[in-house]
This record gives structure tokens, C-alpha cells and sequence, in this order.
């Protein structure tokens, strides 16, 4: 019997601003889990856990912070961890704590990427998390008004820290818009997602931009962060790995409704891009408990 993902309801109120959990234990039970709020997760002592933040998963080292967005499954299983005490503290926030006109201020232009980027899950690097977490741990000292100010300042303090990593593929849950503040490029990336499964060229692409090859790939290139090729390979690869855990279809079958027309190549990209084989990645899901989404 296939287990589901499970929907957690947290017990914020709409009167609440946000929730904060701190607790030490010796081992991971949560289930794979996904929820409407954002949740900051501070993880100390659990050298060996697996991590799994959509389609992304890796053993983690002794402390890690990470920024879950809204409806992007996650969890953290005990896999290789040697039993000692884990050190956690979570927080949990409405996804409109911050009005969207808000963020919109100039002033607010850092947290607003950050946020949108966390759609993937963000992990913060070693350096920002030991700076960060005294403020974390005084955090629940605080009191009202000044508890929310600290928050946003926690926030805004990640949102403009340096080696910060993106961790899931962008299309492997895509329930939430991300805004590319470009008309052509949502018009693109509307176009790859909708015929990823396709033989899409650059040429195609650069032709419904009304721009030349060259000046498209330089402009896509600006706007994204990433070649035309390789984002369309993520986008790819973001729905193989969702057919991975939800269907029973072969390898070989995913590959070609993902658009790679070479199951060697799709193995090969997919190593690469994953650190582990299609086969290897559906059974590290399957032995999590998880199969199908609800």
C-alpha cells in the first residue's frame, strides 16, 4: 500500500504573526510533509540525517538552517545519524505576513527574492547559520512587537548573506508562480513548461521573443541566471523526478515524456544534476515512506 505526502495543518491563527518550536530529541519521525506557511529550520548534532527538500536530497553535516516555502514537501529523516541529542528550532509564518504591496518597496526587494527563491528551499551556509542562531535562540525571549521586528531583521539579515544554496529543481512542485519581473520571459518559461516533453530549440525560444539567437541567449542568460539549455534541462528533469515518485511507469517511459529522446543521456544528466541514478533516487523516496502526493 503506498503511503501519502502528508498536508500538515500547524496551529498558527490568522491572529498570529508566527510560531516558534525549539526542542532537542535523539532521532527524526516526521513523515514527509508539506504546509501553506514558510518555516525557518535550524538543525544542530545531526551529522548523517537525510534532508529532502522537494526533489533534493543529501546527508546534512552538524548544523544547518534552511527556508522551506510554502507547499514544498520536506523532511528530515535519521538515516546515518548515531543517535546523540539533535538540537532543533523551527519557526512558522503566514505566507501574507508580509503584504505583497509591501514587498514590492525597495526596501523590501532582498526578502522578496529570498522568498521567492525559497520555493525551492534555500540552505544557508555555515558561516551565516553560527551567526544567526544566538539570535534564534533568544528569539522566544522577546516579547510582542519586538519579537515581529526581530523576525523581520533575521530575515532580511539571511536575505542579503553570501553562498546560500538552491536546492530543489524549480518545476518539481509547481503549485506556486515565481515572478520574473519580464513579460517575455514568463512568456518563455510558460512556452518550456508547457512543452518540455517537446524538441525545443533555442531558435524557437528566441523567435516568440521577437529577439535574435545571440541576443536572446545573452538576455535569458541576465534574466534567469542560467543558459536557455540548462534550464530547460531542469525543468525537465524537475517532472522526471516527480513521475519518479508518483507513477510506476519505467525509467525508460519518464525519460521520453520528459523530452530526452536517449535513456543513456538521461541517466547520465540525471547522475550528475542528482548525485544518484533514477533507479537509486525512486528507492531512496519509496524507503522514505513517500510515493504519491495528496
Amino acid at each position: 500500500m503506498e503511503s501519502k505526502l502528508l498536508r500538515e495543518i500547524t496551529p498558527l491563527t490568522q491572529s498570529d504573526c508566527f510560531t516558534l518550536f525549539s526542542r532537542e530529541k535523539t532521532e527524526f519521525d516526521f513523515p514527509l510533509h508539506y504546509h501553506e506557511e514558510f518555516e525557518l529550520n535550524f538543525i544542530q548534532h545531526a551529522k548523517g540525517a537525510k534532508r529532502i527538500i522537494g526533489d533534493h536530497m543529501e546527508d546534512i553535516e552538524a548544523l544547518e538552517l534552511v527556508l522551506v516555502g510554502p507547499n514544498l514537501q520536506h523532511g528530515w529523516f535519521t538515516n546515518k545519524h548515531d543517535g546523540g541529542i539533535i538540537k532543533e528550532i523551527t519557526i512558522q509564518f503566514h505566507r501574507d505576513l508580509f503584504d505583497e504591496k509591501f514587498l514590492q518597496r525597495n526596501q523590501m526587494h532582498f526578502i522578496k527574492n529570498m522568498f521567492e527563491r525559497s520555493l525551492r528551499g534555500i540552505l544557508f551556509s555555515k558561516e551565516t547559520t553560527q551567526q544567526i542562531l544566538p539570535r534564534l535562540v533568544q528569539l522566544p525571549h522577546k516579547q510582542g512587537f519586538d519579537s515581529v521586528l526581530e523576525l523581520m531583521s533575521i530575515l532580511h539579515d539571511l536575505s542579503i548573506s553570501r553562498n546560500l544554496r538552491i536546492l530543489s529543481d524549480s518545476t518539481f512542485r509547481n503549485l506556486e508562480t515565481i515572478s520574473y519581473n519580464s513579460r517575455r520571459v514568463e512568456k518563455i518559461m510558460t512556452y518550456l513548461n508547457a512543452n518540455f516533453d517537446k524538441n525545443i530549440s533555442l531558435n524557437e525560444a528566441a523567435k516568440l521573443a521577437a529577439m535574435t539567437d545571440v541576443a536572446f541567449s545573452r538576455f535569458f542568460k541576465a534574466k534567469i541566471g542560467k543558459t536557455f539549455v540548462d534550464t530547460l534541462i531542469e525543468i525537465r528533469l524537475g517532472h522526471a523526478s516527480r513521475l519518479l515518485i508518483e507513477t510506476t511507469n519505467t525509467v525508460n517511459e519518464i525519460a521520453y515524456k520528459c523530452g530526452f529522446n536517449n535513456i543513456s543521456n538521461f541517466n547520465r544528466i540525471f547522475k550528475k544534476k542528482k548525485d544518484c541514478t533514477p533507479k537509486e533516487f525512486r528507492l531512496a523516496y519509496t524507503s522514505s515512506g513517500t510515493r504519491t502526493f495528496i
